[in-house]
């Protein structure tokens, strides 16, 4: 009874983090048409915000995981929240003297504090617990991580896209300071209170001690496990995809031929789209204590793809509700693939995670193939590039995950 209590008061604790990053995370979204805004851009430069924000975890997810090992995942947690704070207090200077590659700078910095995060509680909620409901409890802390991205376009509407259009340059470019510095005090507060709570080692949980009785033989590295690498290519897609459909959400329902909304009003509709990934996150949570997990992949890859479809395809508000209700079909991807590619890793499991993570450089790659081919094909035709994302996921689904799994005892 008591390690139960102590693995609920951690489960809360943790799932603060998947709130604390999901809310700097979806503020991207509303940063994207703001640089647009602010520095006249196109598409494609616009989505270097993406770019530099999710190519941190490729570039800092293994020294995450080296700090992690060295430091232990408390203090790891820590650095990591203070170097998000830090991240977003760099967006005074940037503001200031207005200048494009010192914003990206910041995000770097931000993001690296979010890696750190995602290396540490990711694998940690997953072994909180016995093995078999760990894809039921990533999706109920995703669930809370998705309040969070409701929350934040509304947020990010009203504190840093409301009336900046015609504004002077030095004016729209002060709409992020008082927000960024307000976050970074929430976020040093609560790498406080991470400094000063009691945590249960993760080497010490009893479904880590089961999973490192696994049987591994013959595999000498996480590059022996086929269904592990299929599925980093699985998160890498995933991401992309959900990173491209929000990024350009204000700008595709800004069309003419869509809705016609100004970025103000636009930005509030991603609210829809996360409230989607919110409320699928919940209900899946249930769902997954009576179905398969790659089974509920499969059907969300579908619906994702017609909905798709039908937003390049058609128009008005069809092509836009579309669009929006492909968030419902994201909710239970992250952690249905991701407890799927971990399974059975055994002693590889952390490296696996670690892995994992780094895949989430495709919410950095994806949107940029996005953003290129906007600029010459029309952004509407260019959500082509999230469909094939999608279709790898139906594959990673059906086939994918079990590519090389010795079946266990």
């Amino acid at each position: 009874m008591t390690n139960k209590n102590n693995y609920q008061t951690a489960f809360f604790f943790l799932v603060s983090l998947f709130f604390m990053w999901a809310f700097l995370t979806a503020l991207n979204d509303i940063l994207v048409p703001y640089v647009k805004e602010l520095f006249d851009f196109g598409y494609t430069e616009a989505a270097l915000v993406q770019f530099c924000f999710f190519g941190a975890f490729f570039l800092m997810g293994y020294p995450a995981s080296v700090v992690l090992d060295r430091f232990g995942y408390k203090t790891g947690i820590v650095i990591g929240l203070s170097l998000m704070g830090i991240g977003a207090l760099l967006f005074y200077p940037a503001s200031v003297v207005v200048y494009y590659p010192l914003f990206l700078g910041a995000l770097f910095v931000l993001a690296t504090g979010v890696t750190m995060l995602q290396v540490a509680a990711n694998p940690y909620v997953a072994v909180l617990g016995a093995p078999e409901t760990a894809a039921s409890r990533l999706n109920l802390a995703q669930g809370v991580n998705s309040i969070a991205k409701v929350l934040a376009p509304l947020f990010g509407s009203a504190l840093i896209l409301s009336g900046i259009e015609g504004l002077p340059q030095e004016q729209q470019a002060e709409a992020v300071q008082m927000p960024y510095i307000g976050l970074a005090v929430a976020l040093f507060a609560l790498a406080g209170v991470f400094a000063f709570i009691n945590l249960p080692n993760i080497r010490d949980l009893d479904s880590v001690k089961e999973s490192n009785k696994v049987n591994v033989a013959g595999k000498n590295s996480i590059f022996d496990f086929p269904y592990l690498l299929l599925g980093a290519v699985a998160i890498f897609m995933y991401v992309g995809a959900e990173v491209t459909i929000a990024s350009f959400m204000v700008s595709f329902l800004g069309e003419e031929n869509i809705a016609g909304l100004n970025s103000e009003s636009a930005s509030k509709y991603l609210s829809f789209y996360w409230g989607g990934l919110m409320v699928g996150r919940f209900i899946g949570a249930a769902i997954l204590q009576k179905m398969k997990s790659h089974t509920l992949l499969a059907i969300m890859a579908v619906a994702a793809i017609l909905f798709l479809l039908t937003g390049v395809t058609m128009s008005g508000w069809v092509a836009g509700w579309a669009i929006i209700l492909i968030g419902f079909c994201n909710s239970i991807m992250w952690s249905n693939i991701f407890t799927l590619a971990i399974d059975g890793l055994g002693k590889f499991t952390s490296k696996g995670s670690g892995l994992l993570v780094m895949a989430i450089v495709g919410g950095a790659i994806v949107p940029l193939i996005h953003g290129f081919l906007a600029d010459r094909i029309g952004l509407q035709t260019s959500y082509l590039v999230a469909i094939v994302c999608y279709l790898y996921i139906l594959f990673y689904a059906m086939k994918g995950y079990q590519i090389g799994k010795t079946k266990t005892a």
